[in-house]
C-alpha cells in the first residue's frame, strides 16, 4: 500500500501557510491516519519535486500525495473533510 505524504515548511512568513499545514496534520493525527512529513525548506530539489509531482510550477504548501499519486491541496482538503469524502480524496477507500 502506499504512504501518504503531506510536503509543508518549516520556514515561512506566511501565517496562512503555518495554520493551513497545521489543521492538515491536526485532522490526520486526529483520525489516526499515519503519513510521511516532508520539510521542504531542507532543501529546494524537494521544493520541486513537490510542484513536479503536483503539475503546479507555483505550488506551495501544504501539498498531500498517496505514493506518487497527487491528491490536492489545503482547499481540496478541507473541502473533502467537509463532505466527509477524506478516505477517497486520500486514495485511501
Amino acid at each position: 500500500m502506499a504512504s501518504l505524504t503531506v510536503y509543508s515548511t518549516s520556514v515561512t512568513g506566511s501565517r496562512e501557510i503555518k495554520s493551513q499545514q497545521g489543521e492538515v496534520t491536526r485532522i490526520l493525527d486526529g483520525k489516526n491516519i499515519k503519513y510521511n512529513l516532508v520539510d521542504i525548506s531542507q532543501d529546494n530539489a524537494l521544493r520541486e519535486e513537490m510542484r513536479a509531482k503536483s503539475g503546479n510550477p507555483k505550488a506551495i504548501p501544504p501539498q498531500i500525495f498517496n505514493g506518487d499519486q497527487y491528491c490536492g491541496d489545503y482547499e481540496l482538503f478541507v473541502e473533502a473533510v467537509e463532505q466527509n469524502t477524506l478516505q477517497e480524496f486520500l486514495k485511501l477507500a
